[in-house]
């Protein structure tokens, strides 16, 4: 070790300052510091206003002038000035980690202590800035086993020497320096990724909006076609010569054209993120009834149209244009595939959304046969994809030789109910394992099961996991009960202290496992393990996301409670079950009992832990248990 250089249980041999002469705060003084420095941190992610909170507290603390927090890339051997107070700004800058106290930190994988900065080896800051610095204490910044960072505080007094209670105090905010680059790294992989999801969500629109135009355009296009062809071989044939006119051909080539010119015109609005052009000044019921007329005017259908109920003052244009695209998309369908002879559409304005209905009496299909009568899925595949998109729902209803019927029932409030469904966004699932064959093999399952689960993270160390909770905000965490170091049952208690409304899942390797019971009393919702498929997976990850339970009674009681009186419910939860037995959502019930959804959660979840019913329709077949008089 050169000269001047100490490290944590070096004692410094030549009489300095006193730590409390060298700090003027008390020990109390200090802590009230620090813990208005962790206080700062709370609900920040921007890491250079995080870094520079956390290095001022940091200054202050121990007495320096100045310092600065670098991040490290030890495979590229180098390091970035993320935050500096005091010194030349070099925020921004790359300099080698065979350079400054941040190099010297990286070599020695501990904390350097100089009694003056000339002594730090290649020191790259400004002669102005050397002249008036003096001791040195650099501490690293570790996350994972790794060095990701590291902390220096210089100190503008030449009397001044750090101490290893300085290095002590460094420490823990190099820890928290860790917390705040690490989240910071997670919050912005996670909005990158969610740009991902939004960039390819709008992507699928604006291909099935494509889709739909050019669909619609193609069939209108390929009647004309078969018109033309029946009119020449009419004339050839059964009729005379002089009715398969120019005249007449001209008619379906022009009707032709203009078909192709609308597709063309509403394709270059969609690319634009336009809405169809029909709707510029129309209301919604006019736009579909142009539509049955294209169909009149196409394939010849008789055609019904009905509206009932009064539209809100005001609806979005997004919603006009989402139904319009559903009936229009529907209507494709009929001309295209159904040999039908009539056609009927209804819209129906209801107090909460709008019913598009559309019925035909044509061929029908069987979803089921695979047969030759089973009609090209490609349409109403895009029907229902464009319709759980914006959190409505399709019905769809057909019998071979007697017809089909789609209903649709579109929110007034598209993507914004808030209701426990969430159908605005896909599941978001955690999932943490040791074994990274495991995690792989459960992220692959889940992902070709349900598309509606996107996996936000995948965790090797319990460690990380609440601090990536609070930052990705997952609806479920599979955990697995047994980890290295913190169990999946503590694990769990930490994550619902952290976030209650969020659901836990266990993967257990045996149900007899004593942990299992630890961590169901610590509020996991159910667990799974390796004999499950995809689907079986994926639906109870979506049950565990809607707050079902999915445990047997048994397991979910207490040992040493089992044969006790069951807990009586209170007047709330009896409130709250009624209404759940009558098969309320939450969002309902919080609106009956003008409560926060999130209140009608708890209460929910007190009753099958009260009850020992391992689900919500289970709560109707177990006997309430009346309050103690």
């Amino acid at each position: 070790m050169r000269s001047g250089e100490h490290t944590l249980g070096d004692h410094v041999s030549r009489r300095a300052r006193t730590p409390e002469e060298n700090r003027p705060h008390r020990p109390a003084v200090q802590s009230d510091m620090f813990i208005d420095a962790v206080e700062d941190l709370a609900g920040q992610f921007s890491l250079r206003p995080l870094l520079l909170r956390i290095l001022r507290r940091a200054i202050e603390m121990v007495g320096g002038g100045a310092g600065a927090i670098s991040t490290v890339d030890e495979g590229a051997g180098t390091y970035r000035k993320e935050a500096d107070v005091g010194v030349r700004c070099q925020e921004g800058q790359v300099f080698s980690l065979r350079e400054g106290a941040t190099g010297a930190v990286v070599t020695k994988r501990g904390p350097v202590v100089f009694d003056s900065y000339s002594q730090v080896r290649s020191g790259h800051l400004s002669p102005a800035d050397r002249d008036r610095l003096h001791a040195t204490i650099a501490v690293p910044i570790e996350w994972g086993g790794e060095i990701i960072g590291a902390c220096v505080v210089f100190s503008t007094d030449p009397d001044t020497r750090f101490h290893d209670e300085d290095i002590i105090l460094m420490d823990l905010f190099a820890r928290h320096a860790a917390l705040a680059i690490t989240n910071a790294r997670r919050y912005a992989q996670a909005e990158e990724r969610s740009r991902q999801l939004a960039i390819v969500a709008e992507r699928e629109r604006v291909v099935r909006d494509v889709h739909d135009t050019v669909a619609r355009a193609l069939g209108s296009i390929m009647l004309h076609l078969d018109a033309m062809d029946a009119t020449v071989i009419g004339g050839r044939t059964a009729r005379s010569a002089s009715e398969a006119t120019p005249a007449a051909l001209a008619a379906h080539i022009d009707a032709a054209r203009e078909a192709a010119e609308a597709a063309l015109a509403d394709t270059r609005r969609t690319v634009l993120g336009l809405g169809p052009a029909v709707l510029d000044a129309a209301p919604l019921e006019d736009a579909i009834a142009l539509e049955l007329a294209w169909v009149r005017s196409t394939s010849g259908l008789r055609t019904d149209f009905v509206v009932s109920g009064k539209p809100p003052e005001s609806v979005e244009s997004h919603l006009r244009q989402q139904a319009l695209r559903i009936a229009q998309e529907a209507l494709t369908n009929v001309v295209t595939h159904a040999r039908a002879v009539s056609v009927r559409v209804g819209v129906m304005y209801g107090p909460l959304e709008i019913s598009i209905i559309v019925e035909d009496d044509g061929v029908g299909f069987d979803a089921g046969s695979g047969g030759r009568n089973r009609r090209p899925g490609l349409g109403l595949q895009g029907i229902v994809a464009r319709a759980h998109g914006i959190g409505a729902q399709v019905e769809i209803e057909s019998t071979p030789s007697w017809g089909t019927r789609l209903r649709a029932r579109i929110p007034y409030e598209l993507n914004n109910r808030g209701d426990e469904s969430r159908s605005d966004a896909p599941w978001r699932v955690l999932v943490v394992d040791p074994r990274p064959v495991v995690r792989g093999g459960l992220t692959r399952l889940l992902g070709c099961a349900e598309p509606d689960i996107q996996i936000v993270g995948e965790i090797a160390d319990a460690r990380e996991v609440v601090d990536a909770v609070r930052i990705l905000d997952p609806h479920v965490v599979i955990v697995q009960l047994r980890m290295p170091g913190l169990d999946g049952a503590r694990l769990t208690s930490y994550i619902r202290a952290a976030s209650p409304e969020i659901s836990v899942l266990v993967n257990v390797d045996d149900y007899s496992d004593d942990l299992l019971r630890e961590a169901v009393q610590a509020g996991a919702r159910g667990c799974i393990d390796a004999d499950l498929d995809g689907p079986a997976l994926a639906r109870a990850v979506v049950a565990a996301a809607h707050g079902d339970v999915l445990l047997s009674a048994s397991l979910a009681t207490p040992r040493h409670t089992q044969d006790q009186t069951p807990e009586p419910l209170t007047e709330r939860e009896r409130e709250v079950r009624a209404l759940v037995e009558l098969g309320l959502r939450d969002k309902q019930i919080a609106d009956r009992l003008s409560i926060s959804a999130r209140t009608v959660e708890k209460h929910v979840g007190a009753l099958l832990r009260k009850t020992g019913a391992p689900n919500r329709t289970a709560l109707a077949r177990v006997v309430p248990q009346q309050p103690h008089r």
